[in-house]
């Protein structure tokens, strides 16, 4: 799966303006100038996990919720993978994880 990286900076926008701070508040925190914040939030730089993480932790969200658009602790952050695995499934596979997924809960349940 390809990294969007539009998306990412879409996602990193958001949580910024959530937050309540200016790219200037940003970048005066990161210790970056304001042409890279600008290029990560439209798409045209394609930001390192380091970098990454320290927005992360400035923004105080998750990698998850930047990378994939959902906090981990969130119920439906695996639903996409989920239904990508399932489409390449046959109904016989599909019917075998329908039935593990069953048991898991149903232990868990008891």
């Amino acid at each position: 799966m390809a990294i969007d990286f539009n998306i990412i900076g879409k996602r990193i926008r958001k949580a910024r303006k959530d937050k309540g701070l200016t790219q200037e508040q940003l970048v005066e925190k990161m210790g970056v100038s304001v042409a890279f914040i600008s290029k990560v939030e439209t798409g045209k730089f394609h930001i390192n996990l380091d970098r990454l993480s320290q927005i992360c932790n400035i923004l105080n969200v998750t990698e998850g919720q930047i990378l994939n658009g959902t906090s981990n602790n969130s119920k439906v952050y695996l639903n996409p993978e989920f239904s990508t695995l399932l489409e390449k499934c046959s109904p016989t596979q599909i019917k075998l994880a329908y039935n593990i997924l069953r048991t898991i809960l149903e232990t868990e349940n008891n």
